[in-house]
């Protein structure tokens, strides 16, 4: 196809590449919210409620702390533990390891890192499943979940798990949440702070460079994050350029000399790179 073979071209041609990340690329890579998933995990979550996909069940109103872990612990685990770093991930590794690039994503499933990217090259702006923070944000640390997740996992019975595993702040005593963010209690800890640093040192130092602003699978619930920005840098900044692989692409005309988009399945088109 000439649009991956050019493609190919703009990444080997860059001096840097900044990735944006959106929940379309997990979904190519094999995360299922929905479905099988779904279904033989939280059938439950259907039956009691009607809820057809992991998304929508996870703003349901538990009535009790119990039952809301028993839900959100299988939940973590299917997406943020169970697996390694799914091939697609692998292969998108295998593209950029050697270039100067750095990762901007909205996802929270830590495959990026599973998958061999530099820590120090990515911002996950929106949180990680893998993290804690107290749920009224009294302080801004996050910590590792992993162990109590995988006790929560192994002790629930009827879909709960037991109230000595309800996760409590250690400074507060109010009940810890997940590092996501849905409001404005999101705890930005200091890796997070260090890593938005990082992120805009990265655009500064590279601004007059061939830089290529590569978006993937990103969609439009939260566009001002990476799409918006993405075009924004692309247009003004000398030598950028915008690239989009998605199934929904919609570029501005002032971006057209300035722009690849690519309506496709994201994964075949990663598979093609070089």
């Amino acid at each position: 196809m000439e649009k991956i073979k050019r493609l190919n071209e703009l990444i080997s041609d860059a001096e840097a590449v900044v990735v944006g990340a959106g929940a379309g690329l997990s979904s190519a890579a094999g995360f299922e919210y929905g479905g099988n998933t779904f279904f033989e995990n939280f059938g439950y979550m259907h039956e009691l409620y009607g809820y057809n996909d992991m998304y929508s069940a996870g703003f349901h109103t538990f009535e009790t702390s119990e039952e809301k872990w028993g839900f959100w612990s299988i939940f973590i685990y299917l997406n943020r533990y169970k697996y390694g770093a799914k091939p697609l991930y692998a292969k998108l590794y295998s593209v950029l390891k050697d270039k100067n690039y750095f990762v901007l994503t909205t996802n929270v499933d830590h495959q990026f890192q599973l998958a061999g990217f530099d820590k120090k090259r990515l911002f996950y702006t929106q949180g990680d499943y893998g993290l804690f923070q107290c749920s009224a944000a009294c302080h801004d640390k996050t910590y590792d979940n992993k162990d109590v997740i995988m006790q929560m996992v192994a002790e629930q019975r009827e879909h709960k798990i037991p109230s000595s595993l309800v996760p409590k702040c250690p400074v507060c005593g109010e009940e810890m949440e997940v590092n996501l963010r849905k409001d404005e209690l999101f705890v930005e800890d200091r890796g997070w702070k260090i890593a938005s640093d990082r992120y805009s040192d990265f655009i500064s130092e590279n601004r007059d460079k061939r830089i290529l602003f590569l978006e993937l699978g990103v969609g439009y619930n939260t566009p001002g994050i990476i799409k918006y920005p993405f075009m924004q840098m692309a247009y003004s900044f000398p030598q950028g350029f915008y690239a989009c692989v998605n199934m929904e692409n919609h570029v501005p005309k002032e971006l057209a000399e300035k722009s690849l988009t690519i309506d496709g399945d994201l994964a075949e088109v990663i598979f093609s790179l070089k």
